[in-house]
């Protein structure tokens, strides 16, 4: 009865069934071998035995059919909710981007896009409300959300469905879904049509066609939407001098051995000399110079060159763009000199004014490590610290040792960590200057493409333990103006490649967080690439003056 009893147990819990039979067995096989040594009294000895041990597993086929019947059942009920589910995720792909085309409103999910999502896609934006909320979001409650809005005359807007159902399903009273939306929406129900009536294209140049510009061009072209929103014109180059130039250039847009294949399609005319990306015509123009293009001559007018290569960076340098036709600002993807404002979006982009014609976004150590300092820093006050960054290698270091001005930077990037200098924790008292002097930092490139990490290491004024910070961080990343920013991860499993494509300027590790009283470790990871571009795109959107509300609002 024994071995009925472990048997029946072993089929419920499905994990273990495996190693708990095969234990059953290997004690014949362990006395098998004893066997050769053994007396024939005892040979006949263990022949009853086996007998016996037969009996027990003709119990459990008797009994496997009765306990595999209940398991098919559970099995069949989980497959038909599946479907059900998958069902209505497909349902919602229509509602969302018409939402997106006709009224100019990006939906999310606890700030998961889920613009030209698929239906894997949705879903898994979905299971991710269960990581931060303790509970489920039904997809059949957005759904059902999705087709209100829909129904709603609704002007441009950042609207999270996500934290919208979760609110509705934790109200006390017994209002309406489409009473509850018209409340929470008030401000933009009945602006579609004055929205369509004023909206304004804004012409965008990419000067440089790097990492960063191809990034932000896959940006740009995503959410491009109705088509009053950023508009990318035109990508400026040096002529490369191979015959096919133009191919290659769409074809590293169209390729990324990193962030994978663009989503849509890329088509290119030699003739006219431009790549046509999702319905984008982008004029390609090879130029020697910053202050040697007539773009009006594109029919580009009143532009925003950002500028990605990386070769100017003062104000001087920066403002031979503003010498060409068509240009009306300038922002830098890299740190700024001299007077020139850094800005850190989500951080101090109330700086800028209608009045600033040359901009920077700072660099992408910058922007992941700011909006977490911050956020400490109003909490619990920041004495000090020191900022180690892990930082991915980048197109500035050697494939193979080769020389290099930079102190180290001249050995193989694929095949050594190597010890460097940056300026990031420096340059966070541009953005935040309660942070001025505050702060150390150094770099050690590592031989992985992308992402990377920075790890803070901080004393504060006031004494906490890991619980109080994570808590605390957790709601910054969902409920504050840094939502945007900051991400929040609770997992002993994530490693670098699963935050490849972030598009939050820094994700703070939850697990590996070390507090003791006023001391503070934060480990915060960040995409180098992706969740930098995403900041520059931000700071973009503002220059131009397209600004749209967000719901809920904070």
């Amino acid at each position: 009865m024994f071995y009925f009893s472990l048997s029946v147990a072993t089929l419920v819990n499905n994990g273990r069934a495996d190693r708990k039979i095969t234990f059953f067995f290997s004690i014949p096989v362990f006395f098998l071998y004893l066997v050769q040594k053994m007396t024939l009294l005892s040979r006949l000895t263990l022949r009853v035995a086996s007998v016996i041990w037969i009996i027990p597993l003709e119990f459990i086929r008797i009994n496997n059919t009765e306990v595999l019947s209940v398991t098919n059942e559970v099995t069949e009920n989980c497959f038909s909710d599946w479907k059900g589910r998958e069902a209505a995720a497909e349902a919602m792909i229509p509602l969302i981007g018409r939402l997106y085309r006709r009224n100019n409103i990006v939906t999310s999910i606890y700030g998961c896009a889920i613009i030209n999502q698929s239906v894997i896609g949705i879903l898994k934006a979905h299971r991710f409300v269960r990581q931060v909320e303790n509970k489920e979001l039904s997809v059949h409650d957005t759904h059902a959300l999705l087709k209100v809005l829909d129904e709603l005359d609704l002007g441009p807007a950042r609207i999270d469905i996500g934290k919208l159902a979760v609110s509705f399903a934790d109200q006390a009273s017994d209002v309406s879904l489409e009473s509850f939306i018209k409340s929470e929406l008030g401000s933009i129900i009945g602006g579609h049509e004055g929205a369509s009536a004023g909206a304004e294209t804004k012409d965008v140049i990419l000067y440089g066609f790097g990492r960063i510009g191809r990034l932000l061009a896959r940006l740009l072209i995503e959410k491009a939407g109705g088509g009053n929103n950023l508009r990318l014109r035109a990508i400026v180059v040096r002529d490369g001098g191979a015959d096919n130039d133009l191919e290659k250039r769409a074809s590293l847009l169209r390729r990324d051995s990193v962030h994978g294949p663009f989503e849509g399609t890329i088509t290119v005319d030699n003739e006219s000399n431009t790549i046509s990306a999702n319905g984008n015509l982008i004029q390609v123009i090879y130029s020697a110079g910053p202050d040697k293009v007539d773009y009006t001559e594109y029919g580009i007018n009143n532009a925003i060159v950002i500028d990605n290569t990386g070769i100017w960076r003062d104000e001087a340098g920066l403002g031979l763009h503003l010498k060409s036709k068509g240009v009306s600002k300038v922002l830098l993807t890299a740190p700024g000199k001299g007077d020139i404002k850094n800005i850190v979006y989500g951080i101090n982009n109330d700086q800028i004014t209608s009045d600033d014609t040359i901009l920077s976004a700072a660099s992408c150590t910058t922007n992941a490590i700011t909006p977490v300092l911050k956020a400490i820093d109003d909490k619990f006050d920041v004495i000090d610290g020191h900022v180690e960054t892990v930082h991915s290698y980048t197109n500035d270091q050697n494939l193979i040792d080769n020389y290099h001005k930079g102190s180290r930077r001249g050995r193989s990037a694929p095949l050594n960590m190597v010890i460097t200098e940056t300026g990031a924790a420096k340059a966070v008292s541009k953005a935040l200057p309660k942070m001025e002097g505050r702060l150390t930092g150094n770099a050690i490139r590592v031989p992985t493409p992308n992402v990377s990490m920075a790890i803070l290491n901080l004393n504060i004024e006031k004494a906490t333990d890991k619980e109080e910070i994570n808590t605390y961080l957790r709601h910054v990343s969902l409920h504050s103006s840094l939502q945007k920013q900051i991400d929040y991860r609770s997992s002993n499993e994530v490693v670098s490649t699963d935050f490849v494509g972030s598009r939050r300027a820094g994700i703070v590790d939850s697990k590996a967080t070390i507090v003791s009283g006023k001391r503070l470790v934060l480990y915060v990871w960040y995409d180098n690439e992706c969740g930098y571009s995403a900041q520059v795109i931000r700071v973009v959107n503002q220059m131009a003056g397209i600004i749209y509300p967000c719901f809920p609002e904070q």
